[in-house]
């Protein structure tokens, strides 16, 4: 490997543009000003375990296994309750001219809940965790932004609710930081994205400490600004969120089939016809890309005992109204495969290996680890329109190879969605992949795609902003940031 470092010849590049010229930085307080916040959040949280400054649980929140960029430890981290909480917080904060970082499920790639380097108040949310109300002849559901889309899951399940959240992104992520960072996930070939209509309504505290719903609970509107997607993607920087209203869609029944495919071209040929051409795209629930590394990481830790052709790949999830009409879609699939030059089609026997077939795809990650034993993973992602797919993962795979990189690809090919894991142990591998991920980036936005699809920008993503939206998107972003945070409280130094 530290051969590859001195021989691979990719050029490291600076940033690929500086963000518009910002105003005169802000002015937080002194030490001695955040001591005294700190005195101040204890009496207004006096509950046991509702403030903490205990070194282990500022440095776990600091930092993330998630993610390569460098930790930054929080001051304090706070454990408010209820939106009442997150108000008093808020208040402190600018009373002491401290900055605050929201915190959530912390499964975030970009480095956006790490701490502010002066001091900083970290407002975990895990103990806003509750359900609020399901209006199943709605088919919506209200809750705190601390729940996890799969615990929502399983909570409607259990109550017999014919209905889901079918926004899925990691298994442990919750929707504050969902609805933060813009996720989506599998589904969104079918159901589309957080930048979506799946989140109606938000109650949100302002950095002024002031309380806003951006909606009412109906499922349109055409009454002002759209403010709900205003603070979709905004990772913490205009608000802390401290209530969402979910739209929740139809359970069906679904399966699952794999096939390979000589090449990635062959493959994104073969999804876009299944989508676009064959008439069944509507019950292709969830489509994904995988390589041949991949498959070769799965045949070894998986956890189904089929062996599968170690070739680059596609896991495809079918929804249907009854078992007989997922046959039938899952036959037309097939044939258009096979006519792509697919092979190895392999549809579930039923839903315990459904079950199974997925986990394997949805634990890319682990399965990734294992190709290569203690070391770190990075993964990051881009998105770029379907047809140019092919190009953006063969050319990115010419890097890898080039730089002896081990690996693996994944993608949500429906919607040109591409994510690479990069594996490192030492400062000098680390340093070959930032330069693959940096021309990885480059060729998305070469391509009109952007730097990234799903996993948000944080401190990773920040510098590629200019040269994907232009320097006038840009300033308008900091534009809103300093007229609704003027002292420039809310998680500095991330997004933009």
């Amino acid at each position: 490997m530290c051969g590859a470092v001195a021989g691979y010849s990719i050029a490291q590049s600076e940033s690929t543009g500086s963000a518009a010229e910002s105003t005169t930085p802000p002015k937080y307080g002194t030490k001695a000003d955040f001591k005294l916040a700190i005195k101040e959040l204890k009496d207004a949280l006096p509950r046991n375990g509702g403030v903490s400054t205990d070194q282990a649980d500022l440095v776990i929140h600091g930092e993330s296994p998630y993610h390569h960029h460098d930790g930054v430890d929080h001051s304090v981290v706070v454990y408010p309750e209820t939106t009442e909480d997150v108000v008093k917080i808020v208040k402190i904060a600018n009373k002491y001219k401290m900055p605050v970082v929201p915190y959530s499920g912390a499964t975030s790639l970009e480095g956006q809940v790490g701490g502010y380097s002066g001091g900083c108040i970290c407002v975990d949310m895990s103990e806003m965790d509750q359900i609020l109300a399901i209006h199943e002849a709605d088919a919506d559901l209200v809750c705190q932004p601390g729940v996890g889309w799969m615990t929502i899951n399983e909570t409607l399940r259990s109550k017999g609710i014919p209905l889901f959240f079918p926004i899925d992104p990691g298994p442990s992520a919750t929707i504050g930081g969902m609805v933060s960072t813009g996720c989506s996930g599998t589904n969104a070939v079918r159901y589309g994205t957080a930048k979506g209509e799946w989140f109606l309504n938000l109650t949100v505290v302002l950095p002024s400490g002031e309380v806003i719903k951006t909606r009412r609970r109906s499922r349109k509107s055409s009454a002002g600004f759209d403010l709900t997607k205003l603070f979709i993607g905004a990772e913490g920087t205009l608000g802390i969120i401290t209530e969402v209203t979910l739209r929740l869609a139809p359970v069906l029944p679904t399966t699952v089939a794999t096939v390979q495919f000589p090449n990635v071209s062959a493959a994104a040929e073969a999804v876009r016809q299944a989508i676009n051409v064959a008439g069944v795209g509507a019950s292709v629930q969830c489509v994904e890309l995988v390589d041949n590394n991949f498959m070769a990481a799965l045949n070894k830790f998986g956890t189904i005992s089929r062996k599968y052709l170690e070739k680059d790949g596609l896991f495809f999830k079918f929804q249907g109204h009854s078992p007989a009409a997922l046959k039938e879609v899952a036959k037309i699939v097939k044939g258009v495969c096979e006519k792509n030059g697919g092979s190895g089609f392999k549809l579930a026997s039923g839903p315990a290996e459904a079950d199974s077939m997925w986990d394997d795809r949805k634990n890319a990650l682990t399965i990734g680890l294992s190709l290569y034993p203690d070391a770190k993973g990075w993964s990051t992602d881009v998105c770029v329109p379907v047809s140019k797919l092919p190009e953006l993962v063969y050319e990115t795979k010419k890097d890898i190879a080039a730089a002896q990189i081990p690996s693996m690809i994944v993608g949500h090919a429906g919607d040109g969605n591409f994510h690479a894991l990069l594996l490192y142990k030492t400062e000098e591998e680390l340093d070959v992949a930032k330069i693959v991920a940096d021309r990885m980036v480059k060729r998305a936005l070469a391509l009109d795609g952007t730097c990234t699809g799903e996993h948000g920008v944080g401190i990773g993503k920040k510098k590629y902003l200019v040269d994907e939206l232009g320097p006038g998107t840009v300033a308008l972003m900091k534009k809103i940031k300093r007229t609704m945070d003027p002292l420039g409280l809310f998680n500095p130094g991330k997004v933009s």
